[in-house]
């Protein structure tokens, strides 16, 4: 079964959180699909990732960037897999569809929403009667993260 990682944002925006946990993705080898809401929010976090920080490189694109299969992460509002991604990152809370063919899923969601954190737990307890391993991790005040299960 498919490993699956809730991360609760609660100090950060995701626009902060997301580049650090891509670059734990990228260390180790890893390939990333990044689904969100929207053709609009993937350029708005394909721009982000471009900027988030000076020191740092990100090798990342969209479909507006081309190339999909030569991207390490692929952002995009589908789960069509073009990149041969391992890892599945859900943003702004979209479901898989076919987490099975992936290695690992980070689920992100915004605390700060009390409608997201509902979505988020109706997630958990359809993986969990799924069968799926889930881990759970939270925030901390510094930004980042605890594991809580």
């Amino acid at each position: 079964m498919t490993e699956v990682s809730f991360y609760h944002l609660e100090r950060t925006p995701l626009e902060q959180a997301l580049p650090k946990l891509l670059e734990k993705v990228l260390e180790r080898d890893w390939r990333a699909l990044v689904v969100a809401a929207s053709e609009e929010r993937v350029e708005a976090l394909n721009a982000d990732l471009w900027t988030y920080e000076q020191r740092s490189f990100l090798p990342h694109g969209s479909l507006s960037d081309g190339h999909p299969e030569a991207q390490p992460v692929y952002l995009s509002p589908n789960q069509e897999n073009l990149n041969g991604a391992n890892v599945l990152v859900l943003v702004d809370g979209c479901s898989g569809t076919d987490i099975e063919a992936y290695e690992r899923v980070l689920d992100i969601f915004d605390g700060a929403s009390e409608a997201a954190v509902e979505a988020a737990r109706e997630r958990w307890r359809r993986l969990t009667e799924a069968g799926h391993e889930l881990t759970y991790w939270q925030q901390n005040e510094r930004g980042g993260w605890n594991k809580k299960g």
